[in-house]
């Protein structure tokens, strides 16, 4: 199987949602998704380098990169039907700048792009321009936001490792926000945690201005991490475009 892929999309699922992690993450964010969000939504996990059983590969900080390996490795599915992204915090950013870059080079149009837990690109954002911060302060910040589980506190190695991944992905973070420039052509649908002190409610719902199209918020129970509940994938089951509405547009 495709190493970018931790499941494989099910071929008599409509419509293809392609979910990005956020910083320091993996494919396994997504846990559970598949069950909750309905029979024709597939769930696709992509796992970025440099994490999970792709621990050895380097990471990537640099945005054209990203772009070759992700047009290499998911391109040949984007255009085999409808899909959609979901991006959580960092990976909200994936998902914009990717959706940016396949609408501007004249391939398949996404159905939507999702944005969860992650502030509008036109605003400062304190979480990824931390990648400069010693060991100590970016794990004070990170315990903060309820990111670091308690059995990773207790496996330095794996701690030392985790960070050096969040900061790594903070750095392709600010790369992906810097670069953000057009309003995309498709929906965009943003969720908030009603408690995230970082990517608060008014500052998710400012992505209200990266669409010409249609556009929806939402506020969730919960903190930054709330893409860990069972609400998020159930609701998206429940807006994303029902199969009649996906056969009618295809």
């Amino acid at each position: 199987m495709n190493r970018y892929f931790a499941a494989r999309p099910r071929a008599e699922a409509p419509l293809r949602l392609f979910c990005f992690h956020h910083a320091g993450a993996g494919a396994m964010a997504f846990a559970g998704w598949a069950a909750r969000v309905g029979p024709h939504v597939s769930v696709v996990p992509v796992r970025l380098p440099g994490r999970e059983n792709r621990l050895g590969e380097p990471r990537i900080t640099d945005v054209e990169l990203l772009f070759r390996e992700l047009d290499e490795h998911l391109g040949p599915m984007l255009d085999q039907g409808p899909y959609a992204f979901y991006g959580h915090s960092l990976g909200a950013l994936v998902a914009y700048r990717f959706a940016e870059h396949r609408i501007s080079s004249g391939q398949r149009v996404p159905t939507g792009v999702v944005v969860g837990a992650c502030m509008a690109p036109h605003l400062a954002n304190p979480l990824i321009t931390s990648a400069g911060l010693g060991d100590a302060q970016l794990l004070k910040l990170l315990s903060g936001l309820g990111g670091i589980p308690d059995e990773l506190l207790a496996r330095p190695v794996w701690l030392r490792e985790m960070l050096a991944t969040t900061r790594a992905d903070l750095t392709l973070g600010r790369a992906l926000r810097d670069g953000a420039r057009t309003p995309l052509s498709c929906p965009i649908w943003a969720f908030a945690g009603a408690q995230d002190r970082v990517a608060t409610p008014a500052a998710v719902a400012e992505w209200e201005r990266w669409t010409t199209s249609f556009f929806e918020f939402r506020t969730l129970a919960g903190g930054h991490f709330f893409v860990r509940d069972g609400e998020l994938p159930q609701l998206l089951g429940e807006m994303l475009p029902a199969p009649a509405v996906l056969a009618a547009v295809d």
